[in-house]
């Protein structure tokens, strides 16, 4: 009797081990599906609802914002700030201070977040697992938990909300360990949309009365 317990849980943990191993192909494959639907178009434009809450911290924080991409290059308008990369350069001008930050990106700086790699962050160094589908006004979104592999991250845990049908990504939720959790909902998604051949271009004339700091 013994020895048919232990193959009746041997079978049950490798049926779940299994099951698991499926589950985690499925969320990559489809996190995948995502990245290759990003680099497809020529340039999207995005405009996304922003929001930070962590009680402890007395946090609870709201914003809009908007970016186009095309490639590495962005212009980002969020929290009262335009930064615009145009493929060497970083530009940061805040309207309110009447003043301009100039440095050059340094992709390995924990600063050096591109709206590109807000949409494709998750390629590596998570664990994954399908979540929960939501159906939200019609659509019917597929969430994906994320799991950091490194145990010092100081990330908990982050959901992806996945349109089934577009296979674009509709939320962000991110949870860190000290309780502080970060949403990016996407409000509206364009592709390939025309743009000038100055889009990505910081013009100084345009800003005749900023101080400029150039950092290098």
């Amino acid at each position: 009797m013994q020895s048919i317990i232990r193959v009746l849980s041997l079978f049950i943990l490798t049926v779940g081990l299994t099951a698991h191993a499926q589950d985690s192909q499925k969320a990559k494959k489809m996190l995948d599906e995502v990245s290759a639907k990003i680099r497809s178009y020529k340039n999207i434009v995005i405009d996304f609802k922003y929001s930070a809450s962590n009680p402890k911290k007395n946090l609870n924080q709201e914003s809009k914002g908007n970016v186009t991409q095309q490639g590495d290059k962005y212009v980002l308008n969020f929290m009262g700030i335009t930064r615009i990369f145009d493929g060497k350069k970083v530009y940061n001008i805040v309207p309110e201070d009447e003043e301009i930050t100039i440095s050059t990106f340094d992709d390995k700086k924990d600063d050096g977040l591109t709206p590109s790699k807000l949409l494709t962050f998750f390629n590596t160094g998570y664990k994954y697992a399908m979540d929960i589908p939501q159906n939200i006004k019609g659509r019917k979104i597929q969430y994906i938990k994320l799991t950091p592999l490194d145990a010092k991250d100081e990330i908990k845990e982050v959901f992806i909300g996945i349109d089934s049908q577009t296979k674009h990504i509709y939320t962000l939720i991110q949870t860190a360990k000290d309780g502080t959790k970060i949403t990016f909902t996407i409000n509206s998604f364009k592709t390939n949309q025309p743009l000038s051949k100055n889009h990505f271009t910081f013009t100084e004339s345009k800003y005749p009365n900023y101080y400029i700091n150039r950092l290098d």
